[in-house]
């Protein structure tokens, strides 16, 4: 038993006498009459009577893990009351009962164990052996692992004892010998992995009149989140700030330029002059400034409403390519109403005239 745990020999009543046979762990072929399970241990699912079938023609091949035994005699004297029980059997299994059973289930007569007198020298040893194999491989459900913890409990004289031996909180003990206050149908739903071991913990709080209810309403509980619709989150998108060219411009106004086209793939060099600056500068020079009309908005009639440039929050920039004066011309026929244009030259010669007094003004041109 080398790599077991710390001895409980001492947390759990003296040693038994010594028995006749008693050395060291012997490899041997026993009949199965003269054996029989110990009552102690927790696990109760074995398999279906095919399965345990199965499992026994394959320890016929091979068995490579032998089952472990004590005597007769030694298994008594931890626990006389458990003669009726032991019968005429003349070695009781510590561990090993699924290799027994699957053995009876296959037709066999005889099954490999380890002879290991050892084990019975305490409750607590005895104990241990036949847990521990059944946790280091976590072939125990959370049910059979609670019978286990109360099993110790109880042969060993409290709880105290038992967290000492698993190094573990007397809380801990008591957390996992809760399982077993559920009634039994909810076990056997712990048992078979329907009901989760957390929801189980929580319902065996409850008087057991409660629990079937409690467990209806975590159900319906489960149902519901399950049925409800889910949200589908698309991509964001980000939504550009609209940049106030020709292109839209004209779309606003419900015309498509050739020459609009030709603005919005204009080079970057292109200086963008918002129309308020004219009106700036034409205040700036000593003219008054004046009611310059902007791009037109539709207005809820239907009609366009003339906008100043004291009017408008935000500069709205007019494209302006570099060039000769002729494509300046055509850019401003291309952004602007036919309306606006001529606002615009007459504003033009306007300025002229005052930058050039005496000098005739030339008579504005219909654009």
């Amino acid at each position: 038993m080398a790599g077991r745990r710390t001895s409980l020999a001492s947390l759990a009543g003296q040693k038994v006498d010594a028995v006749p046979g008693q050395s060291d762990p012997l490899l041997l072929t026993l009949p199965l009459d003269k054996l029989v399970p110990t009552r102690f241990n927790p696990r109760r699912n074995f398999g279906t009577e095919e399965e345990l079938k199965e499992f026994g023609l394959k320890l016929k091949h091979r068995q490579l893990q032998p089952a472990v035994v004590v005597s007769r005699a030694a298994y008594l004297k931890l626990w006389p009351d458990e003669e009726p029980h032991v019968g005429s059997a003349s070695f009781v299994i510590a561990n090993g009962e699924r290799r027994y059973r699957g053995s009876q289930a296959a037709g066999q007569t005889t099954l490999n164990v380890v002879h290991n007198e050892d084990v019975a020298q305490s409750r607590a040893e005895f104990l241990d052996a036949v847990l521990a194999e059944n946790n280091d491989r976590e072939d125990l459900d959370p049910i059979e692992r609670a019978i286990g913890i109360e099993t110790m409990v109880v042969e060993l004289g409290g709880a105290d004892k038992v967290a000492e031996h698993y190094g573990k909180t007397k809380g801990w003990v008591s957390q996992q010998r809760s399982l077993l206050k559920l009634t039994d149908e909810l076990q056997a739903l712990v048992s078979c992995g329907d009901m989760p071991v957390r929801v189980a913990r929580k319902i065996a709080g409850l008087p057991s009149s409660e629990q079937e209810a409690a467990w209806e309403a975590e159900q319906n509980q489960r149902l519901a989140a399950q049925n409800a619709p889910r949200q589908k989150r698309g991509p964001r998108k980000a939504t550009p700030t609209p940049r106030f060219t020709a292109v839209n411009q004209a779309q606003e106004q419900g015309t498509t330029s050739e020459s609009a086209t030709d603005q919005e793939t204009a080079p970057p060099s292109q200086t963008a002059l918002p129309a308020q600056t004219a009106a700036a500068q034409d205040t700036a020079a000593g003219g008054q400034q004046s009611a310059v009309p902007l791009p037109s908005a539709n207005n809820d009639d239907g009609g366009e409403a003339t906008r100043t440039a004291a009017d408008v929050s935000r500069p709205q920039p007019i494209v302006i390519p570099p060039g000769s004066p002729a494509d300046v011309a055509d850019a401003l026929a291309a952004q602007l109403s036919p309306d606006d244009l001529a606002a615009v030259a007459e504003l033009l010669l306007d300025r002229l005239g005052t930058e050039h007094s005496g000098t005739a003004a030339p008579a504005a041109a219909s654009v």
